[in-house]
């Protein structure tokens, strides 16, 4: 099988021939640790991984060394590391909402890195189309907590924002289908370590619909749909799952979830992936614990096929390319189907992150 094949497999909920690798954001200082001043497409093609993930593409606005705005008019300050975070968005006040104009979703740039992609790896690595849902991209155009108060206050003015984004979020989806992206994920955080950031009827009631939507519309393409939020989210993991969803990333551990759990409850209906912390273990982690994790998820998780490996968030500026890199190989090691009946007895009930809570 090649990782186009095996990726697409899993998310049938069967077993490829090995269990894929794949990777929600790998960062620059991680890729040039390893290899130097390569592409992130020249990175996933050296790692051998399964799937390559493309964003839309954002004509950015240089205002400082450290200042950057985006075509959202979202300000967005560059960290020491090198990674930019939004720090500011332009929808204050109601008349702010009024006068407002997002981005083209037809711009002819938008998708020029999916393109590319299209072009060197289509049909040989899964190409993922990372977009969002209505969340994210609410509440970096008004801050965070004053879309959570205006969920008590202005549930109007939330809803109303959440339509500007969701418009374009699923005009470009739908684009980037035509296009030639063979799975579509949402990358909206819905939670902290200990549980979702907003109550499980404000979810309902504010998120779930506009996530609905998207998934919706990849299945009304064909297209299988991955939901990816971080942190606790228990509390309203059924309602996920219930969206149609076909796989959930990235199952953290140090946020209590159990990716075992999550497949004994759900693996009937969606694949899982993720689950290698990236929070202490890749960081900074002996190899035998990168070794133990990788053993213990795999024994957990793919069993059956329906699992694909990855951190339980991203490769972070903070990994230690080592422990990347060993992640990667003992995957392929450990990960080959039939699994080993013996690794299965001996992880399946051991709890690796235990030792970090």
């Amino acid at each position: 099988m090649n990782g186009y094949e095996r990726i697409m497999t899993a998310l049938k909920r069967q077993e490829p021939d090995t269990v894929p690798v794949w990777e929600l954001i790998v960062n620059r200082p991680v890729i040039e640790a390893l290899y130097g001043n390569i592409s992130y497409e020249d990175f996933v093609e050296k790692e051998g991984l399964d799937g390559i993930t493309i964003f839309e593409d954002q004509q950015l606005t240089k205002l400082s060394d450290t200042k950057l705005k985006d075509e959202w008019g979202i300000m967005w300050t560059i960290e020491p590391n090198g990674i930019p975070y939004p720090s500011g968005g332009p929808i204050k006040t109601e008349s702010d909402l009024d006068k407002y104009v997002p981005p083209d979703s037809d711009a002819d740039h938008r998708l020029n890195s999916l393109k590319n992609a299209v072009k060197r790896f289509k049909g040989e690595k899964a190409i993922v189309f990372l977009t969002h849902d209505a969340f994210e991209f609410s509440h970096y155009l008004h801050g965070l907590d004053n879309l959570l108060v205006d969920y008590i206050e202005n549930p109007e003015f939330a809803k109303r924002l959440a339509e500007i984004v969701i418009n374009y979020k699923r005009r470009v989806a739908e684009r980037a289908i035509e296009e030639g992206a063979d799975i579509i994920l949402t990358g909206d955080d819905y939670a902290y370590r200990t549980a979702p950031i907003m109550s499980p009827n404000l979810f309902e009631e504010f998120i779930l619909p506009y996530l609905k939507e998207m998934v919706d519309l990849a299945k009304s393409k064909g297209v299988p749909f991955i939901k990816h939020t971080d942190g606790n989210i228990w509390s309203i993991i059924d309602m996920i799952v219930d969206t149609g969803i076909d796989a959930l990333d990235p199952i953290e551990p140090i946020a209590g979830m159990d990716i075992g759990k999550v497949k004994e409850i759900y693996g009937d209906r969606i694949a899982v992936i993720g689950n290698i912390d990236c929070t202490e273990v890749l960081t900074h982690g002996t190899l035998d614990e990168v070794e133990s994790a990788v053993k213990e998820t795999i024994a957990k998780a793919g069993v059956g096929g329906g699992y694909i490996l990855a951190s339980s968030n991203s490769i972070h500026p903070g990994v230690n390319p080592k422990n990347y890199k060993a992640m990667v190989e003992f995957a392929r090691r450990y990960g080959k189907y039939p699994l080993d009946e013996n690794m299965i007895k001996e992880y399946k009930n051991k709890n690796y992150i235990s030792k970090y809570l």
